[in-house]
């Protein structure tokens, strides 16, 4: 049996600072206090169970949708009203960040709803 390894999710950005501070607001995570480097940075679990976020300095912009993205879980075991009115919970704390709505995808029978989101440089996550 192969070992768990640690990973960490690198962003491709513009602007790795501000995008750096935009999940540590997100996530709860912490940014390292010297960390002043234009073209990289990072944030990190303080409990040290989430995987480190990397984000490094790219020239060129988003272009189409991501092939990976985070799900915020924030309704966990929560159904019907009550997930939704977690996701429109979270949903509020976040578009003074800078992140943007995107669509509601409401339950199917399968699925449970979740709400796609964008951070402030266009990578797509969702409330889950």
């Amino acid at each position: 049996m192969a070992s768990v390894k640690q990973f960490q999710v690198t962003f491709d950005c513009a602007d790795p600072q501000r995008v750096a501070r935009f999940w540590s607001e997100v996530l709860g995570y912490v940014l390292p206090p010297d960390q002043t480097d234009p073209a990289s940075a990072s944030c990190s679990d303080p409990t040290g169970v989430g995987p480190r976020l990397y984000f490094q300095r790219v020239p060129e912009g988003k272009v189409v949708k991501n092939r990976v993205h985070l799900d915020v879980r924030v309704g966990t075991g929560l159904v019907g009203e009550a997930r939704l009115a977690a996701l429109e919970a979270e949903c509020a704390r976040l578009l003074p960040l800078g992140a943007v709505r995107g669509n509601l995808l409401l339950a199917d029978g399968v699925n449970e709803s979740c709400l796609v989101m964008q951070d402030i440089e266009g990578n797509e996550f969702c409330l889950d």
